[in-house]
């Protein structure tokens, strides 16, 4: 598929249907990885307590298989992005998945938590790849006005992944031939799928420079910054309290890195992070929408799945039954804004809709108990899926729109970056919540730990909307765009085919 055949249409209605083909094949290998790569952080949550049993881990091991994970994709999402902007979309999207791929066999033949936790990083370094590079190579093939339809398909893949893991997960560690290590296993025909796909289909532009310079150490210090807030943040007021030496110290280190690598962005020639980008008005209002809609996402799989099973006594399969009502919110609100978007070329009504949605179906959950009707929380559940699916890809299409074809990698994983960042402290701290309410409650001996956890979900969710609104408040004072018809916003430079 050529850069001009993109180019001379307008819309995605009147593009030659030779043209849109090449799209749809070429998406079909960046889809399986993205699924594939998804699927891996959500497969583990039902079989996790298999899996540490049968290693003979702890609670602190147990929640590390989590974390790492969640630590190398947030922390080198920034990377693979600068990359993007450097070397060839195909090449580094065909290395992360590799990444995966090897990560995933490590995962399965692990013989102690230690092995187990390790082999799960280097996973998340493959999925933090391929969950930014798909975006960037979408971006890098369709203009932004086009992109609205196809978007909608990212977002479908990513909700089916993200809620139908715990489903296949609860089904693995309960085929007693299969067992847990085949939750890593299943993922690899999928992935040698997926690398075929993008070798044989993906045709990218890609920019030809002599003088190209990673900034190693600012990526180093971006990395550890991160890491050591995040480690923080997943332990604190389980392992240590907020107020105390650990704390005092993790978070200064943490301070002290990110205001290093800020000194280091500013005077590097090849910046991870261009300061210029996250100046702009529209990227610093994205990064606080999908903030808004990270948290949502993330919250809303974590806590809806553990309260069908603690709090109303629900198998794993029958919870993940329950949340279908937010699964085909997102599947179904993502495609048609995407197409409606795709027609007007107008983004900030959907944002500022599906913000709106997104917090009503919040603040319905903030009011649940261990009684609630299910019809009642179905209805809720559809709004948020109906809210993530028209604000999670648009605010990154929003920045998308706003640069240069050169530095799209950049500008999609920074907004990646931070939605990854705000959902990982948006869990973290909400599952403090949680844990305390239901300690406060079962302590004074008035509730079961069943009751007690059912009526305490409430709060964490009406929490959760307050984190929701602030998408509104992102989405409104969003300048009103036009998406552009063209590829870059600039001529660019020289171009071949990678």
């Amino acid at each position: 598929m050529s850069t001009a055949a993109v180019n001379d249409s307008a819309t995605a209605d009147t593009r030659p249907p030779k043209v849109q083909r090449q799209v749809l094949v070429a998406l079909s290998g960046l889809l399986s990885a993205l699924f594939v790569a998804t699927l891996s952080s959500t497969v583990v949550s039902t079989a996790l307590p298999r899996m540490i049993g049968a290693l003979h881990g702890t609670q602190t091991q147990y929640t590390w298989v989590v974390t790492a994970t969640l630590l190398s994709t947030t922390a080198t999402t920034p990377i693979w992005g600068k990359l993007a902007d450097l070397f060839s979309k195909k090449n580094l999207v065909q290395i992360a998945v590799a990444v995966f791929a090897l990560g995933s066999v490590a995962a399965g033949v692990s013989q102690s938590p230690g092995q187990l936790i390790a082999a799960r990083t280097l996973q998340g370094v493959g999925v933090g790849g391929v969950q930014s590079l798909v975006q960037i190579a979408i971006a890098a093939m369709i203009p932004p006005r086009e992109r609205g339809r196809y978007s909608g398909y990212l977002s479908s893949v990513t909700a089916l992944s993200t809620i139908g893991g715990p489903l296949l997960g609860g089904l693995i560690v309960d085929t007693s031939w299969l067992g847990w290590r085949w939750c890593f296993f299943i993922s690899l025909p999928v992935a040698v799928a997926a690398l075929v796909l993008l070798q044989r289909t993906l045709r990218l532009p890609v920019i030809r420079r002599d003088d190209v310079k990673v900034d190693y150490l600012g990526a180093a210090l971006i990395a550890s910054g991160v890491s050591v807030l995040l480690i923080w943040i997943s332990f604190v007021d389980s392992s240590f309290a907020w107020a105390s030496w650990q704390t005092a110290a993790m978070v200064g280190a943490a301070l002290v890195l990110l205001s290093v690598a800020l000194w280091v962005e500013a005077r590097a020639a090849e910046p991870i992070v261009p300061l210029q980008i996250i100046r702009q008005r529209t990227t610093v209002l994205a990064i606080l929408g999908s903030l808004a809609a990270g948290t949502a996402m993330f919250a809303a799989s974590v806590y809806l799945s553990q309260y069908f099973q603690v709090s109303r006594g629900y198998t794993a399969t029958q919870a993940g039954l329950l949340t279908i009502p937010m699964m085909g919110g997102i599947l179904v609100s993502s495609i048609l804004a995407g197409r409606l978007l795709s027609r007007t070329g107008n983004l900030k009504p959907f944002v500022i809709v599906g913000s709106v949605l997104l917090t009503a179906g919040f603040a319905g959950l903030g009011t649940i108990d261990h009684r609630t009707s299910l019809v009642f929380m179905s209805a809720a559940m559809l709004c948020i899926g109906l809210g993530v699916g028209m604000t999670m890809q648009n605010f990154v299409l929003a920045v998308q729109n706003s640069v240069p074809l050169k530095d799209i990698g950049t500008a999609s994983t920074t907004v990646t970056f931070f939605r990854s960042l705000g959902g990982t402290f948006g869990v973290t701290v909400l599952g403090a919540v949680l844990a305390r309410q239901v300690a406060e409650r079962t302590a004074q001996g008035q509730e079961s730990a069943r009751v007690a956890y059912g009526d305490a979900t409430g709060l964490v969710f009406l929490i959760g909307a307050a984190v929701a609104a602030l998408g509104i408040v992102a989405a409104v004072l969003l300048k009103p765009v036009t998406l552009r018809t063209s590829l870059d916003s600039s001529e660019p430079a020289d171009l071949r085919r990678g």
